[in-house]
């Protein structure tokens, strides 16, 4: 089992708060089994068995609990008197109107409250009045590299590669059958397809929602518009309109199937409305949803460095300055950084292509090239990193007290 420490850390830091955990992502990602790695925790700490109840909704012998009446009354009747008891609730949107089980129990002085789910529905309406200032999110994504690596101890440049070829779903690092892989992760890509997107929106078009999908993960890194997928899946011989492409798009995002980036104008400070790009939550999803068509390497590069901007907590945009792109405009506590991706800069006008738009940012936040170009330099505050050592920074960090 990998440790997954920086969210057993977070989940320890607001241990006994009066204040509800919520771990949201994509299905299989791990949530339930960081959980479990976090009542080992409390166990370790001396918290006894009883205190802890733990439901996970999935699974047929809750099934009699997807009421929520019923819920609470199994619940309530279990508590420990005089000690903090621990309720864990694992996808909890199962159960019809959760909220209200939620609610009554977040009032009780010695019940601390986490609960799971795979979709972002669950955070808005009648929950997030409810609860308005009383839960903190926890986004959870599959595994990072430096989590992968963990399992794959050796030559890291050799591990990236089976990172990019495979993603990160946590328990693929147990197949080594190429048809199993393919069975598992194709398992869950349908299961949002068809629990958190079609099922959810009332639809059916099993075939549309797969050519979105696919559609969006070949272009990730490329400026998208709505109508633009719409046309296109209608010229494939697909006919949809922008309405249901929209619909489709949303429901994605809600599954966490997908991340949208907005662009942002670096010089005017201000936010545009207009194309976005869309990042697949894993690499994963290319192997199901394109097969064997061959990958453009700088956009699968690319979205890698944006879920993990996403996993360290930072707002992410597409820079534009004047005519040219910036891929990511980081912004966290206050603080700005600036990202190119890009397979190599060994090319001098490769590295003065992608440069360019960093030497237009006039303010002095970090500016960084991320590349597989081995080794790491430093040319007139334009930092070019090695994409791995920078993947792995908290793993080198540790072991060699160098600075990314």
């Amino acid at each position: 089992m990998i440790i997954r420490s920086d969210y057993i850390e977070k989940l320890l830091q607001a241990k006994d708060k009066n204040i509800i955990k919520v771990l949201t992502g994509v299905r299989r990602c791990g949530k339930s089994t960081i959980l479990t790695m976090f009542q080992s925790e409390l166990r370790n700490q001396g918290i006894k068995e009883e205190q802890i109840q733990e439901y996970n909704f999935e699974d047929l012998a809750f099934s009699d609990l997807l009421d929520y009446h019923a819920l609470y009354r199994r619940i309530n009747d279990k508590l420990v008197e005089g000690k903090m008891n621990y309720l864990f609730l694992d996808e909890i949107q199962l159960v019809s109107n959760f909220e209200r089980a939620i609610d009554s129990l977040f009032i009780k002085d010695n019940v601390d409250l986490y609960i799971t789910g795979s979709n972002a529905y669950m955070l808005s309406g009648e929950l997030a009045t409810l609860l308005s200032g009383r839960y903190i999110e926890m986004q959870v994504y599959p595994l990072s590299l430096a989590e992968f690596y963990q399992n794959f101890k050796g030559d890291r440049y050799q591990t990236f590669q089976r990172y990019l070829d495979n993603g990160g779903f946590p328990f693929t690092t147990e197949i080594h059958n190429e048809q199993t892989y393919k069975d598992y992760v194709d398992g869950i890509v349908n299961t949002v397809l068809m629990k958190d997107v079609l099922s959810r929106k009332k639809r059916s078009d099993t075939t549309l929602v797969k050519q979105i999908a696919s559609f969006l993960t070949d272009t990730a890194g490329s400026l998208v518009t709505i109508k633009k997928i719409a046309d296109t899946l209608t010229s494939l011989g697909q006919k949809t309109t922008s309405d249901t492409v929209l619909t489709y798009l949303s429901a994605f995002q809600e599954a966490f199937l997908f991340y949208r980036s907005d662009r942002y104008d670096v010089v005017g400070k201000r936010y545009l409305s207009i194309n976005s790009k869309y990042y697949p939550v894993d690499q994963a999803l290319r192997r199901v949803l394109l097969g064997s068509k061959r990958p453009n390497l700088g956009h699968r590069l690319e979205s890698i460095v944006y879920i993990e901007l996403k996993r360290r907590g930072y707002e992410i945009y597409v820079g534009n300055i004047g005519n040219l792109e910036i891929d990511f405009v980081a912004i966290k506590d206050g603080i700005t950084e600036y990202y190119q991706v890009s397979l190599t800069l060994a090319d001098d006008k490769i590295y003065t292509r992608e440069a360019a738009p960093l030497k237009e940012i006039k303010d002095n936040y970090r500016k960084i090239l991320l590349t597989q170009d081995l080794g790491n330099y430093n040319d007139a505050g334009i930092e070019q990193i090695n994409i791995v050592d920078w993947l792995l920074r908290t793993c080198l960090l540790s072991s060699s007290g160098e600075s990314f």
